[in-house]
């Protein structure tokens, strides 16, 4: 049980929980592709891994255009010679009242949080099919468990995306893939920062200052679901604060 030697692609890695799930596989001695349009920031963390030993390497993606993914995957292949573990983490979360007619903020929901996810199986399916081997592990939320106001857009893509990868296991019973959603409640991140609605930003804000939970317990949760024997699926993981409602 280790993820050392693990070639791991990881969306949404320049900050956040992607971040974190980068520092901590690398530390742990699996190699990380990392990808994010914040180039900067990512060859930051790129180079951070690399100097404290490990092995890393940034592309710059975004999971809108199924391209980027597919340069991703690649990348991943080229590099070390195979691709074991595609972390989805990228995410958006314009939340705010339906009442607001947010409809460009839904677009964006749906853009970033499903077809993103859906450009990341698309690339990454053919060649863990190949291979004989896979594991999809995505970010999802405790906001699709507990459904509550100014959330029900982000809420349903977070939904939509738990309900396609229960659909994806089910189609992939033949021991090639393992699909893991994680579920993070409130965590220490800048999701906050794409809220437009001023109300609802400051009262996140305000619960992330009192009750969220660092990025590095969530990466150690995916760390969990990954270092299980082939033949073990951690379907699903829910991890929030523990004083979270």
């Amino acid at each position: 049980m280790s993820v050392s030697d693990k070639v791991v692609v990881i969306t949404g890695a320049s900050s956040g929980i992607g971040a974190a799930t980068a520092r901590l596989l690398a530390g742990r001695g699996a190699a990380v592709v990392l990808g994010a349009r914040r180039t900067e920031r990512l060859d930051e963390i790129a180079a951070d891994i690399r100097e404290a030993g490990g092995r890393a390497v940034a592309v710059a993606a975004d999971v809108t255009r199924p391209a980027d993914l597919e340069a991703l995957v690649d990348r991943a292949v080229t590099e070390f010679g195979r691709f074991d573990v595609l972390v989805g983490n990228a995410g958006v979360a314009k939340t705010g009242p339906v009442a607001d007619l947010d409809v460009a903020g839904w677009s964006a929901m749906i853009d970033v949080n499903l077809r993103g996810v859906l450009h990341g199986i698309a690339a990454a399916l053919p060649v863990f099919r190949r291979q004989g081997h896979g594991h999809l592990v995505t970010t999802v939320s405790t906001s699709g468990l507990k459904i509550v106001p100014t959330q029900a857009v982000y809420a349903a893509t977070k939904n939509a995306v738990r309900t396609l990868l229960e659909g994806l296991r089910q189609e992939s019973t033949d021991g090639v893939l393992r699909t893991t959603a994680v579920s993070p409640g409130y965590v220490r991140t800048g999701l906050a920062d794409w809220i437009d609605n001023p109300q609802v930003r400051e009262q996140i804000q305000r619960d992330m200052e009192r009750f969220a939970i660092d990025p590095e317990a969530v990466a150690r949760a995916i760390a969990f679901a990954i270092e299980q024997p082939a033949d073990v699926e951690i379907g699903e993981i829910v991890i929030r604060p523990t004083i979270q409602g």
